[in-house]
């Protein structure tokens, strides 16, 4: 291994702020690596694309992340991994890991009977049932469409009284089903914790992929002799979107604000003034 090769960051992307989850992850099991996050906040939320427009959308955050010399990527969106893996396995030469495989892993070692709350494409997809039921085809799993928590997210509504309404619609039938485990099948549904363990009976175990994804990560950079040594470089955050609604968004998850670039891909136009959000 050389040094730069060590030096260079880890990309990671999502639609939006989903992903700093796993960015948590990284910098609580991984301190020494930079990392380049890439939000692609002008075409969430990704759930309700179709699968063609995931592949699209992935290829070219894909090919702009290349550009900036990561040394891996991290698909910390679970439509991602669902659709795409398949493509970015097959057109990129680079170390690539999902949060499908790591998180289906976590929830057969906890439970038997398995809930998944996930975006409308992820469900639809049967990426974690198949995944499973690979593993242990004596587990029973049950998904539900969350088409309502992403938007909600970010447009910082956890604590709405209606936020708690459509997690208590959600949950319903897999707490009927008695599930012992439930997986976070969406980065950005960790950040509603405290909703959904309000709601959930106390034994029901909580799976979040971005854990088990950056433990993942920890061991391929190992593997391939790719650990950096020395000091990680300050965050590089970029969107497609608004940086500064990013920023005051994020600001209560990363404790600060922080700086944030704007990056038009090849399919994202550039939005008019007047589509700028307003309070």
């Amino acid at each position: 291994m050389t040094t730069d090769l060590g030096q260079q960051r880890i990309g990671i992307f999502d639609s939006g702020v989903g992903g700093l989850t796993v960015l948590r992850e990284l910098y609580r099991q991984l301190p020494n690596e930079s990392i380049l996050y890439f939000g692609d906040t002008a075409r969430l939320p990704y759930g309700t694309r179709s699968a063609a427009e995931i592949v699209q959308f992935v290829r070219e955050i894909m090919t702009w992340l290349l550009a900036q010399n990561v040394k891996m990527v991290i698909m910390a969106c679970n439509t991602s991994s669902a659709l795409a893996m398949e493509m970015v396995q097959a057109e990129f030469d680079i170390p690539v890991l999902g949060v499908i495989l790591p998180g289906a892993q976590a929830a057969v070692q906890q439970g038997k009977r398995i809930g998944v709350i996930a975006t409308p494409a992820t469900a639809a997809s049967n990426a974690y049932r198949n995944a499973i039921l690979e593993m242990d085809d004596a587990c029973r799993v049950w998904q539900v469409s969350c088409p309502a928590f992403v938007p909600l997210i970010e447009q910082n509504r956890i604590f709405d009284p209606y936020t708690c309404e459509v997690a208590r619609e959600y949950l319903a039938p897999l707490i009927q089903q008695r599930i012992d485990t439930l997986i976070y099948g969406c980065t950005h549904y960790p950040l509603l914790a405290p909703v959904l363990r309000s709601l959930l009976p106390v034994g029901v175990q909580l799976v979040d992929p971005a854990v088990r994804v950056v433990a993942a990560a920890a061991q391929e950079l190992e593997l391939l002799g790719l650990r950096n040594a020395g000091a990680a470089l300050p965050t590089r955050f970029c969107v497609s979107s608004s940086p500064q609604q990013f920023a005051q968004l994020s600001v209560q998850w990363l404790g600060c604000t922080p700086a944030v670039e704007k990056v038009v891909l090849p399919a994202v136009a550039p939005e008019p003034a007047t589509l700028e959000p307003v309070e």
